[in-house]
């Protein structure tokens, strides 16, 4: 609505409109990534009200991932269909019915369709794969470091939100704390409904530093299922998808699935509250803000491999060093800052790498099979760490075995490189 006349004023001064793309899209991971922290804000004080286990709210969240991996494969298709708004007003609009019903829980099998279902598919139709989207098509130059920006937004939503929502369900009813992601899912609609374009052309715009005006593909003919599944059984003969996947899904597991949703509780078992169990994931959003937007600049300047490989090694020693941190002040301080510095940090060289090998249109298509996989694992995590938690009254088997996963993704990232470097592969035409 408003985009044609925020163009002209840029142009005045020679700023792209991509860069105003990447803002809205910021925005919206903001307030996803306050979304994407209620489960676990609210495990404490919703078993203390109804008597359920830590399992019951971790099923929850287990359907959510598992429905996030269901949804995201297509998400590349569903945005080159019906357009980057259209997706992104969707998803707000799940996110707000999530957590408006889950205001109104009263039973732990709700908390299936609240959470597991409606945040689930939000999640799954944005994710990643929006900032993957958005940076592919409007960036030619600095695309890893708009990435960066972008993903950094989960972290900047982390560090803004998730200490005022834990400050509240302790200072009154935790169903307040919803209303700061409900507003925000209000917001980011309204700011994609006036001012967001699917492609450069719209705007008759190059992307930024392209040497002519990209032509989108003719989307009558996208189907959005057939289009995903395509791509992907292309992709199938190419071992640089399986192990992207592997990878990333190792990613999911021992970030989102563990770290996002069990960090609190696992603080809780170690005398340490839910305020300051929240201000450290601030700390880390800090760190990982910062992590995740120097990825990006590097991605753009040196060997994605290796940069992956220090990524997973690092987060590999960070999780095996928490359990035994002994859960005082300076050592959980030295881990969030340790642990944030890598949280996200893996995503730009992954889409780079994922771009690189299948190309503008295909890549960000592909990607959601990718980030797929990633929230597969974050699902495996989410409910066998709350499934631990319970059985074994103790979570350092689970943290455990993330490090010792986030170990095994550098020996494949090795292996990927030596693949990649004696396979002669074509450049992408799309």
């Amino acid at each position: 609505m408003f985009a044609e006349i925020t163009n002209k004023a840029f142009a005045r001064y020679g700023i792209h409109y991509g860069w105003m793309m990447a803002v809205i899209t910021f925005i919206i991971t903001i307030a996803a990534s306050s979304v994407s922290s209620v489960p676990q804000i609210i495990m404490l004080p919703m078993t203390e009200e109804f008597g359920w286990q830590i399992s019951n709210v971790a099923n929850a969240i287990g359907l959510m991932f598992v429905v996030l991996a269901c949804f995201a494969p297509f998400a590349g298709s569903l945005m080159l269909k019906i357009g980057i708004r259209n997706v992104a007003l969707i998803a707000a609009s799940l996110n707000v019915g999530g957590l408006v019903l889950t205001l109104f829980v009263g039973q732990s099998w709700h908390l299936l369709f609240s959470i597991g279902l409606f945040l689930g598919a939000a999640a799954g139709i944005v994710g990643v794969g929006m900032a993957a989207t958005v940076a592919t098509r409007w960036f030619e130059h600095k695309r890893g470091l708009v990435v960066g920006i972008l993903t950094s937004a989960f972290a900047a939503g982390q560090l803004l939100f998730v200490p005022v929502m834990a400050w509240i369900t302790t200072i009154a009813d935790w169903r307040y704390a919803l209303i700061i992601p409900i507003f925000g899912g209000i917001i980011s609609a309204l700011l994609f409904l006036l001012f967001s374009k699917d492609w450069p052309s719209e705007l008759h715009l190059k992307p930024l530093g392209a040497k002519e005006i990209f032509t989108p593909p003719d989307v009558k003919d996208v189907r959005i299922f057939a289009t995903s599944f395509s791509v992907l059984f292309e992709a199938f003969k190419s071992p640089a998808f399986w192990l992207l996947a592997a990878t990333f899904m190792i990613c999911g597991l021992s970030s989102n699935g563990i770290v996002s949703q069990h960090f609190i509780p696992f603080c809780a078992d170690n005398n340490v509250g839910i305020v300051a169990a929240s201000s450290y994931l601030a700390i880390m959003g800090v760190f990982n803000f910062m992590g995740t937007i120097g990825s990006g600049w590097l991605s753009d300047r040196y060997n994605n491999y290796k940069l992956l490989m220090w990524y997973y090694g690092l987060r590999a020693l960070s999780l095996l060093y928490l359990p035994y941190s002994g859960f005082e002040f300076y050592t959980l301080l030295l881990w969030a800052i340790f642990f944030g510095l890598d949280f996200i940090a893996t995503v730009p060289p992954t889409v780079r790498l994922t771009s690189r090998h299948f190309g503008t249109v295909k890549g960000p298509v592909l990607f959601g099979w990718i980030f797929g996989a990633h929230q597969l694992g974050a699902a495996i995590a989410a409910s066998s760490a709350g499934w631990a938690r319970d059985t074994l009254q103790s979570y350092v088997p689970s943290f455990i075995s993330a490090g010792l996963l986030s170990a095994t993704a550098v020996l494949l990232i090795i292996l990927f490189q030596k693949l990649d470097g004696h396979t002669k592969r074509p450049v992408p035409a799309v």
